[in-house]
């Protein structure tokens, strides 16, 4: 079971599942939702996905006029877990503080799309745009 917190604490979860890729978007909005070159994430099932504490402090935004949505802890910002589609969650590797040891970097989706300065340097897979399969 792998386990996982914001920054501060006041939300976390488990995942019931076993976990061993990442997948890192290189895309502009994430990006910008981050700050950085993009966001390292593992894609779980719904079913395996289960909230400890803190859903009520958990907030979203969804980007006008696109189908992209942000979900963060309204105390510290952390970036959280959200809906990757009807089926699936994705969360922020980052988040992971048990269950995580076997994590590495499988894919990374939107390369077309990275900043100029970012440098991809491990073995995981490129992908001009999304995740095809």
């Amino acid at each position: 079971m792998a386990s996982g917190q914001c920054n501060c604490g006041a939300v976390a979860f488990e995942i019931a599942a076993p976990i061993s890729q990442i997948y890192v978007c290189h895309c502009s909005i994430c990006r910008k939702a981050t700050g950085t070159n993009g966001i390292a994430v593992v894609v779980v099932s719904n079913n395996a996905f289960r909230w400890v504490r803190g859903q009520e402090k958990i907030t979203t935004w969804k980007k006008p006029d696109a189908d992209w949505q942000k979900w963060f802890c309204t105390t510290c910002g952390s970036p959280l877990p959200g809906a990757n589609d009807a089926e699936s969650t994705f969360v922020p590797a980052g988040l992971l503080t048990g269950g995580d040891e076997q994590l590495k970097v499988a894919h990374h989706i939107w390369v077309d799309s990275k900043a100029h300065w970012d440098e991809i340097g491990d073995s995981g897979k490129l992908h001009p745009e999304a995740f095809g399969g």
